[in-house]
């Protein structure tokens, strides 16, 4: 199996005074030759936009977007007429497809909103642009991956690609496996949004990034040092 280190302190940093934005895969003014991708993973940006402030219209197309806030409230327009709110404990998918025109706000006018942005390639290209979002209680499930994107998973959000995304609450107190659904063709993504562990003899700390590919095992098992949170997605690999 090999394996990709992403340190946090490697990443890309971009602090434009209202957004102060952090790229592990080349994004805008920040170019790595050997960060361009991850398999089917273009864009993994942690950010943190302040009060009021956010992301004007702009276009998208052939592209699954996906938008994980960590703490606060995001507010989402698009050409569709759509206009939601998402907040921590939600996580929104949207397919750009044909084209599609949208904005990200911070929806509040007191506090920070923080989130990971995520870009995949889709497996089919120029399907109708389609926005989802859904509510996922963590908490409730601790010590345990909850599939919260899937292309087979009704109680997932859909995605337009073979992937799946999983969040977990670790404990700290016990050993946890993730099944891997390909282990033969995909990769799996890594990153610990808080706390400390260690999965297949890495040590991450949070917002470190791990990729594993070419022979995954049937099961990862992750090992956390103390209470943490942790993304895990699984992706296809070879991406035309």
């Amino acid at each position: 199996m090999k394996t990709n280190i992403y340190k946090s302190s490697s990443r890309g940093h971009a602090n434009h005074g209202w957004l102060d934005s952090y790229h592990t895969f080349s994004f805008a003014s920040y170019y790595h030759p050997e960060r361009m991708q991850f398999g089917a993973l273009r864009v993994f940006n942690d950010d943190r936009v302040d009060p009021g402030k956010g992301f004007g219209s702009h276009p998208h197309a052939n592209m699954e977007i996906v938008s994980i806030p960590l703490s606060g409230a995001l507010e989402h327009r698009d050409s569709t007429g759509r206009h939601k709110i998402i907040k921590e404990g939600e996580v929104q998918i949207m397919s750009a497809g044909t084209g599609i025109v949208h904005s990200e706000y911070n929806a509040s006018a007191e506090e920070a909103v923080s989130f990971l942005q995520i870009w995949l390639f889709p497996e089919k290209q120029d399907i109708d642009p389609r926005y989802e979002q859904k509510e996922f209680d963590l908490s409730a499930h601790e010590d345990h991956f909850m599939n919260v994107v899937a292309p087979d998973n009704s109680k997932a959000l859909w995605i337009n690609q073979k992937a799946w995304f999983y969040l977990a609450e670790l404990s700290g107190n016990n050993t946890v496996e993730l099944s891997i659904n390909k282990p033969v063709e995909n990769g799996a993504f890594v990153f610990v949004i808080d706390g400390e562990l260690e999965v297949a003899d890495h040590f991450l700390e949070k917002r470190d990034s791990l990729g594993l590919y070419h022979g995954l095992p049937e099961k990862l098992v992750f090992k956390p040092l103390k209470k943490s949170k942790v993304l895990v997605i699984e992706l296809p690999m070879d991406v035309q």
